[in-house]
């Protein structure tokens, strides 16, 4: 990673702003401004905001005289004054501004120099707004150093600016994300990542009207498999994704739910990356992808499923439940979990292909909901430490019904914990889990689970919607106890509640990325 060391603190002005504020060159007027200000009079102005333009600095001051009268002004500078900076001016000329020495050297106090332990502590993820660049003289053979103000958008200090040397220039207007070191370093944080999570939250708003529940299409598809009329293709297909669908016996050891969740459809796209097509014959969303690019082949017996009116249908098709699903549900949260029951009712005049396809498309739309809440959830902590989430779904079949199993699985890791994973000598355990399940199990109702694994020892809290349940979920919880001392688990707090989690603000990935101020 790339070092941007903080500087030392200035003690007094650089020559070359000194010499300025002799000949009154520091500030041009751009525009002039005659009898602005008598002569050997004197005004207090403030730094509104500044921008560079090749080697020179445009700012925007607030000029307020002894008559209280303000007026704002744009000038040309030598050297940058951060937004904020407060300067005595005075007028020789009537284009020219000249800052008095003294006050110049003054303004340097708002420039951070160093950083505040207290209240930017190492580990702290700092974002900020380039405001300049400009290289530093360097004697002959040495390496090319650059000097940038930089204005933090985040922290205790937020609004302040930054001065800091950085071996490459930094492009102006840029975003920035640094990790606070203990040596008054920044580390950069890479801000394609921060950009990605952006785009992907973006999509999120989209994406989670575009999905609907797996229980729809599953019982759709299971009609389908009795009927003698249908397509054999097809048919043959929707029985195929049916079989590899998991039972809940076979969740009843890891072997079995670590298979459960590799065919869930969540790594699908790492196993085409990987290059790994036994794997990929089992997955439930390239079983989607394969119902919905087989419909266009079958044959046409009615107009309206024409293979090439298809092609052009289904794109229409997912907009239509689009429009439908805004009507009647409310929009979620992007990135709330667990996603809430969506179902997609029956258009008028509709034929079955058409209404399975529907279907299948907002499946497959659900599971990558699910694949970009993922993405969404992963990245630095504002602390250091690294938060990779895993989220999906697996419906599992009970009897003759479906059960859609939503989970999500986070792993957080300090940046020593990161450097041992690398180096392959860290114990999985080491690093903290998080483990939250969520599901509607008849007659126990709606469910959902939150553990936590930290050093060995489990906690966990369950919430069920039924009081009736909860209470029974609370006798058996010493049971529950028991077994996983037995797996030679050291046990924390085991509580039950009635209703659901909380819902209020929780320690997320940091997604302040636009500058309001801009």
């Amino acid at each position: 990673m790339t070092e941007i060391n903080s500087l030392g603190a200035q003690t007094a002005i650089n020559s070359q702003a000194m010499k300025a504020g002799m000949t009154g060159e520091l500030l041009r007027l751009i525009q002039a401004q005659p009898g602005l200000l008598a002569p050997g009079e004197t005004a207090q102005a403030e730094v509104v905001s500044m921008r560079q333009a090749g080697q020179e600095f445009q700012l925007v001051l607030r000029l307020i005289q002894a008559n209280g009268v303000q007026t704002q002004l744009q000038a040309n500078a030598n050297q940058p004054l951060p937004p904020g900076s407060q300067v005595t001016v005075t007028q020789p000329e009537s284009n020219r501004l000249a800052i008095m020495l003294q006050q110049a050297n003054a303004s340097q106090i708002a420039t951070l120099t160093r950083l505040d332990p207290s209240k930017v502590p190492v580990g702290t993820l700092l974002q900020g707004k380039v405001l300049t660049n400009q290289a530093l003289a360097q004697a002959p053979g040495q390496a090319p150093i650059y000097r940038a103000l930089v204005s933090l958008l985040n922290s205790a200090q937020a609004g302040a600016t930054l001065s800091v040397d950085s071996p490459r220039p930094l492009a102006i207007g840029s975003l920035l994300s640094a990790l606070v070191q203990g040596d008054q370093s920044l580390r950069f944080v890479p801000l394609s990542g921060r950009q990605d999570q952006l785009s992907i939250a973006q999509q999120l708003l989209t994406q989670q009207n575009r999905q609907a529940s797996l229980p729809g299409l599953l019982n759709a598809l299971q009609q389908l498999t009795r009927d003698p009329s249908a397509d054999g293709g097809l048919r043959a297909s929707a029985e195929r994704l049916l079989a590899g669908l998991p039972d809940a016996r076979q969740l009843s050891d890891a072997k079995g739910v670590a298979q459960a969740l590799n065919n869930s459809g969540a790594f699908l796209e790492a196993k085409l990356l990987g290059g790994f097509p036994a794997s990929i014959a089992t997955d439930l969303k390239a079983h989607l992808l394969r119902l919905v690019a087989q419909a266009p082949v079958l044959p046409a017996g009615n107009p309206n499923l024409a293979p090439s009116s298809l092609a052009v249908t289904m794109p229409a098709l997912a907009r239509s439940a689009l429009g439908m699903l805004e009507r009647v549900s409310p929009k979620p949260q992007p990135g709330a979990f667990p996603l809430p029951s969506r179902l997609l009712k029956a258009l008028e005049d509709e034929g079955d292909l058409q209404q399975l396809l529907r279907l299948a498309a907002a499946a497959v739309s659900r599971l990558q909901n699910h694949a970009m809440s993922s993405l969404q959830q992963t990245g630095t902590l504002e602390n250091g430490n690294l938060q990779t989430t895993w989220q999906t779904e697996v419906p599992i079949r009970h009897g003759q019904e479906f059960i859609p199993l939503q989970v999500k699985i986070q792993r957080e890791e300090t940046p020593q914990q990161q450097a041992e994973q690398q180096q392959e000598s860290q114990d999985p355990l080491q690093a903290l889990w998080r483990l939250e399940l969520a599901f509607d199990l008849s007659p126990l109702g709606p469910l959902q689970v939150q553990a936590q694994l930290s050093q060995g020892r489990l906690s966990g809290h369950l919430w069920a919607e039924r009081e009736p349940t909860a209470r029974l979920i609370d006798s058996q919880l010493g049971a529950l106890r028991n077994r996983l001392l037995e797996r030679g688990l050291d046990v924390g707090d085991l509580e039950c509640h009635p209703g659901i989690p909380p819902q209020g603000p929780r320690t997320r990935v940091e997604q302040r990325w636009v500058d309001e101020n801009a």
